[in-house]
């Protein structure tokens, strides 16, 4: 009896195994939660959208009428007030030509704002083009040119290089009673320039930035007084420049040092 109870305490328990439990509402209330916000923003943006039942547009209009701008954004306009891309219609804006800029603003409760601002421009981009504020070229070619507008010219791509240029000399000459009427880039990288007086001013290829303050600082002080005299400057030497005259005359090369004296003596002999 005794080797019997033996044996059975030897004897392993059976182990029991339970399957893991996973609690099924941890995974289904996030579930339910996204699903009814997703619900709610769709049923809410069905009763708040609506046809537009009207455009606001706003600008300058010199150049662009507001039926180009309601003609060019008809197509989006059936999504909807909640569902029109407001970006897509201010691309769409933006591309017509002289727009410079332009906004897009949902006005509840069905109506859509558009506010642009035209392109100013502020030269001639050879030979019917026309360049903004920016240097940037908006339009190919127009009819009508503007006759009081300065003209700009060189290779293509080239023309916010050349109206960087133009700005700048021009900023430093308006001071002293000077402007300039054109500049050139020709296809060999030479730069020429006409001051509104008709002096002609040749740069050339070679250290560009250097002659320009050289004619900045020393030869614009004889043009002021001498223009009418003047046909030309050509500053395209190492060190000095030659003025040529309306009578056929020029002076031989002349060095920045020596120019300072003859100014100073014209000076004294007025």
């Amino acid at each position: 009896m005794a080797r019997k109870q033996a044996r059975r305490r030897k004897q392993p328990r059976a182990r029991s195994f339970r399957m893991p439990t996973i609690r099924i509402a941890r995974f289904i209330a996030p579930l339910v939660a996204v699903f009814v916000v997703v619900a709610t923003y769709e049923a809410s943006s069905r009763l708040l959208d609506r046809e537009i039942a009207s455009i606001e547009i706003s600008g300058p209009f010199q150049r662009v009428t507001a039926l180009q701008i309601e003609e060019v954004i008809s197509g989006e306009l059936d999504a909807g007030f909640l569902g029109a891309d407001l970006g897509h219609i201010r691309n769409l804006v933006r591309a017509l030509p002289w727009i410079d800029e332009a906004a897009v603003a949902r006005r509840w409760p069905n109506r859509i704002a558009i506010t642009v601002t035209e392109q100013v421009p502020a030269a001639i981009w050879g030979d019917s083009g026309l360049l903004n504020v920016r240097g940037e070229l908006f339009v190919d070619s127009v009819r009508h040119v503007p006759a009081e507008l300065p003209h700009l010219s060189g290779p293509k791509n080239h023309s916010a290089e050349v109206a960087r240029r133009y700005l700048h000399i021009r900023e430093q000459l308006i001071p002293i009673g000077l402007n300039v009427r054109s500049v050139r880039l020709d296809e060999r990288g030479s730069w020429d320039m006409t001051l509104t007086n008709g002096v002609e001013v040749h740069l050339g290829r070679r250290d560009v930035d250097k002659r320009s303050e050289l004619f900045i600082d020393i030869v614009a002080n004889l043009i002021t007084g001498r223009a009418a005299d003047i046909d030309h400057v050509d500053m395209r030497y190492s060190n000095g420049f030659t003025v040529g005259w309306k009578d056929g005359a020029g002076t031989p090369t002349t060095s920045p040092e020596t120019m300072e004296q003859e100014m100073l003596a014209l000076r004294d002999t007025r």
